[in-house]
């Protein structure tokens, strides 16, 4: 059986970002993959969390499915912070076991988790415009190089991603939640099909 860890990287801004996007998205990637069979474990960062009960969970994953809100350009800090724990704890035992170079290897070629793969999935406010697009706030990022520093991190322990999701523009007045959730069926499909 296939196992994958759902990590809710969400952190909670009360009247803001409450959380019941992420919610959903949640919901709908777990209901996808339990009708194709795999095993489920879920870690929500703002319930608190262990770090040896963590890496166990990272240990058992074959997948990981990576939902987050972008606040200023990157992860909320909360999930920046499980993060940085988790990967650094896994030192020598279930991340990575040194940089890559100790064994004349090339920088970033350290991981354990070589048989792992990723997924990551976004919600955003602003336009889907605003990649890939010269002109745009990002000037001509994608949204995977807008986000490389994760990308990284789970390359630097051996990982593989599978093709990213976001969604844009929700606080916008014709947000909808339906079509944000038929995406991720989509890529979900796409990806794992």
């Amino acid at each position: 059986m296939k196992h994958v860890l759902l990590l809710n990287l969400h952190q909670k801004y009360e009247g803001f970002a409450n959380g019941n996007l992420t919610r959903d998205l949640l919901s709908t990637a777990k209901a996808y993959f339990a009708a194709n069979g795999y095993e489920i474990k879920e870690s929500v960062i703002e319930e608190g969390y262990d770090i040896a009960s963590e890496l166990e969970k990272f240990k058992w994953a074959d997948l990981f499915f990576v939902q987050s809100p972008v606040y200023w350009m990157g992860l909320p800090w909360l999930g920046k912070k499980y993060l940085d724990e988790i990967l650094s704890g896994g030192n020598g035992t279930v991340t990575f076991v040194n940089d890559g170079r100790a064994n004349g290897g090339a920088y970033g070629s350290g991981g354990l988790m070589k048989e792992k793969r990723y997924m990551l999935s976004f919600t955003y406010n602003c336009p889907p415009s605003e990649f890939d697009n010269p002109n745009g706030f990002f000037e001509g990022l994608s949204l995977d190089q807008a986000n490389v520093a994760l990308h990284k991190a789970f390359q630097f322990c051996g990982a593989q991603p599978y093709r990213s999701y976001s969604v844009h523009n929700v606080y916008g007045a014709d947000f909808s939640i339906d079509a944000a959730l038929d995406g991720l069926r989509r890529r979900l499909s796409e990806n794992f099909s």
